[in-house]
């Protein structure tokens, strides 16, 4: 039932007089069809399904604001979606369903003598790392995701803004979801911390830098691997309404301890852009990470929740070489349909440690492919940024066709933050 003080909470913000209110909405899903050749079947797999089914809100109300995004994965995607490589939560070679209430947040903001703060609280991403992979420009994510996002955590985030430089502090339960219904456990309540620290050198770039002590992560209850995660990304992104320039590089690293005592380090390398003109959007990734091995179960896609123990069979290291083109939207009243293709090569090789773990044996290769079709499907103004709240979300650069991000660029006068996205930037035919 606490899941549902977190609603109550949100919705406090929900203002009654409209004429004062912000107001954005957004729902989404995207069909696709993937072929894995081979995966952990040692044969090639060919399925379809529907992928990020979610709807988002956004409201303010003077200072007050209230951000939610309920994802429906866990309807359409019980087994996981098909991605070679990836991992997380229970799921290997899958990406996992994530949680019903995926950002469920009520804040409030405010700015004195030059300076702008503001303080979120309830379920969303901790201050660490990038965004939200469902808010750049592939559809299969990345095999890093749980070495550069914390999500899905009850946090509260306080954050600092004075000109170009944002600082960002935060609690949160360490416990991972164990299902996309489950309730966080908040006796582990500020067990765990991040903080993250941004500059905004010109308008459409900032360079962060993140460090987090993550509690037991993988067992619900405590007492398993501890992790210390650090993280530095840049980050390029201006929007106008015919064209889209973004790149964003990033490097991520993971220990996973034990009293003190480092037991497995895992890093990340990560760099990907994307040229958006009349619509049709070319974007590229190269991704060079490290993967823990588990034991699988019976089923080869999943591994024990909670862990059996707390070590592994080794390390793997994924390189993964990934393009995709995406056709101009067609739109039919608020509806947007964005037809996309990706393919992706995938190499892996014995990390450090390696141990038993052999890639011959689980896949049949240390090479496969990937190739992934589908249709982006939305309605409604979709949020550019996911995983930054209050002060702490940059303004998007817009370049001449919508509001320029003024308060980026000038200390001493603090603006009350945009909504996560503009009428300009939902107009752009580059728009995801």
């Amino acid at each position: 039932m606490r899941i549902w003080h977190l609603v109550t909470l949100a919705a406090l913000v929900a203002p009654r007089d409209s004429a004062a209110q912000q107001l954005s909405g957004m729902v989404q899903a995207i069909p696709v069809v993937t072929r894995a050749d081979p995966t952990a079947t040692r044969s090639a797999l060919d399925e379809g399904y529907l992928t990020q089914p979610a709807a988002m809100g956004h409201v303010m109300w003077k200072q007050l604001q209230g951000i939610a995004t309920l994802n429906f994965e866990g309807l359409t995607l019980k087994r996981g979606e098909l991605t070679t490589g990836g991992y997380g939560e229970g799921y290997v070679d899958r990406r996992h369903p994530h949680s019903y209430v995926h950002e469920l947040l009520a804040g409030v903001e405010g700015a004195r003598s030059g300076v702008s703060a503001s303080l979120f609280a309830g379920r969303g991403f901790a201050p660490f790392g990038s965004d939200d992979p469902m808010v750049r420009p592939f559809e299969k994510y990345p095999v890093n995701h749980h070495l550069a996002q914390i999500l899905e955590r009850v946090v509260a985030i306080g954050a600092v803004r004075a000109g170009p430089v944002i600082g960002e502090f935060g609690v949160f339960n360490g416990d991972e979801p164990i299902s996309p219904g489950s309730s966080p456990n908040f006796d582990r309540f500020a067990d765990s911390w991040s903080s993250r620290v941004t500059v905004l050198p010109v308008e459409g770039a900032e360079l962060s830098a993140s460090i987090a002590r993550v509690a037991s992560p993988e067992v619900r209850v405590g007492h398993g691997l501890d992790q210390h995660k650090a993280s530095a990304v840049a980050r390029f992104d201006r929007l106008t309404n015919d064209t889209w320039h973004y790149a964003l590089v990033e490097w991520a690293h993971t220990n996973e301890m034990t009293r003190g005592i480092t037991t497995t380090r895992l890093g990340s390398v990560l760099g990907e852009g994307a040229y958006c003109r009349a619509g049709t959007i070319v974007a590229g990734r190269i991704e060079h990470t490290d993967r823990p091995e588990e034991e699988p179960l019976a089923d080869p896609f999943r591994t024990p929740r909670p862990s059996t123990d707390l070590s592994n069979l080794g390390v793997s290291r994924w390189t993964t070489f990934t393009v995709s083109l995406s056709s101009p939207p067609v739109r039919t009243g608020v509806l947007s349909a964005r037809p996309f293709v990706e393919v992706e090569r995938v190499h892996v090789s014995p990390g450090t440690p390696a141990g038993i773990f052999d890639a011959v044996l689980r896949y049949g290769s240390s090479s496969m492919w990937m190739l992934t079709a589908g249709i982006r499907l939305h309605a409604g103004m979709m949020h550019d940024r996911m995983g930054r709240y209050g002060v702490a979300l940059p303004a998007m650069a817009m370049g001449t066709a919508g509001r320029a991000a003024a308060s980026d660029s000038m200390p001493g006068m603090p603006m009350p933050t945009a909504m996560p996205m503009s009428h300009s930037a939902a107009d752009s035919r580059c728009a995801m």
